[in-house]
């Protein structure tokens, strides 16, 4: 039975006078949109956050229309606010499309087009990619959507630099998601993004989520389930993120695990779509970011804690990461910065 449910999701955080106005996020739903993808953006940005030493969004929904029958006609929202709160948001999230290929409507392309002129931060879920496309907003830019409709998206935009195989994507002004559960992924970086990474992690942890996949991992495509599971590398990925500044390397984690490097590397490959050591390096950049981002300015204390090494290495793999370098980061990452 179709239930009729409140339109609007919006958080305040009590702000004392001298706190800057929220951060407000405006999420366009219409027809047929995804419900988890809703649940997604009302989670991360909607819901309040007292516990929290920031000052939260200001989230809300809106659509062409005033009353929206969502995906399959679960439930319909009511008293849902016009297209004009995109006028008024700095980011605009735009959710799936059952049909990626028809047309999203003049009004909505319209008001995308007026937040990508203003400089409004644009975010794609699955193939709502679709949709900042059809706006013309994507052009030059990388972008990705669900790996099922990679080659439809190819054909009618090619201006588009589609990434097919990763998460995620942040080209600056326009951050795009894969699929729906990507999705938590890609407003977990945004959180990150705007506030650091032990504010997300804070954040993760009331999702029991992981904190941070990287937007290059790669999507979960079409490979076959092994007839027998496989072992359960929990264990391991939590022994080697309290070790990362031992040194370790892949036979240290093989031998950890007592297994030969090619099984872990198959291990590694099946359940996590990385390499061993991927994966390491990714975790020791990301122990090194909330090092500086605390206020350690010494980058061979850094360097050493976080198991890179030395200071030249940080500084590669920071900007092959981030494209910043150490001191760019930690000016715009920084606490009190």
């Amino acid at each position: 039975m179709a239930k009729e449910s409140s339109h609007r999701t919006t958080a305040r955080t009590a702000h004392r006078t001298t706190d800057p106005a929220p951060h407000r996020v405006v999420m366009v739903v219409s027809a047929g949109s995804n419900p988890f993808e809703m649940g997604v953006a009302t989670e991360l940005f909607g819901l309040r956050r007292p516990e929290l030493p920031v000052g939260w969004y200001d989230f809300t929904l809106c659509s062409p229309t005033p009353t929206v029958r969502m995906h399959a006609g679960f439930f319909h929202l009511s008293d849902v606010p016009g297209l004009d709160a995109v006028d008024r948001a700095d980011t605009v999230i735009v959710p799936n499309r059952p049909d990626p290929l028809e047309d999203p409507g003049p009004e909505v392309l319209a008001a995308i087009r007026r937040a990508a002129a203003r400089g409004a931060r644009l975010v794609s879920f699955c193939t709502g990619t679709f949709t900042l496309a059809a706006a013309g907003v994507l052009d030059g830019r990388r972008a990705t959507t669900h790996w099922r409709w990679t080659a439809e998206f190819t054909a009618r935009y090619p201006r588009v630099d589609l990434r097919p195989d990763v998460l995620f994507t942040d080209d600056g002004q326009v951050i795009t998601a894969a699929g729906s559960a990507a999705a938590l992924d890609t407003a977990l970086h945004i959180v990150r993004t705007d506030h650091g990474a032990e504010i997300a992690a804070a954040v993760s942890r009331r999702l029991v989520h992981p904190a941070h996949r990287d937007g290059g991992q790669r999507q979960f495509i079409e490979h076959p389930v092994p007839e027998t599971a496989d072992a359960s590398l929990a264990p391991l990925l939590a022994w080697a993120t309290e070790h990362l500044a031992e040194g370790l390397d892949v036979p240290a984690l093989a031998a950890r695990a007592a297994v030969s490097p090619a099984t872990l590397h198959r291990r590694f490959r099946a359940q996590l779509a990385t390499t061993p050591l991927a994966w390491l390096t990714e975790q020791r950049i990301t122990l090194a970011c909330r090092l500086m981002e605390r206020g350690e300015d010494r980058l061979d204390v850094v360097a050493r804690t976080s198991g890179l090494g030395t200071a030249t290495n940080l500084r590669t793999q920071l900007r092959r990461r981030t494209g910043l370098t150490p001191t760019e980061y930690r000016r715009r990452f920084a606490a009190g910065r």
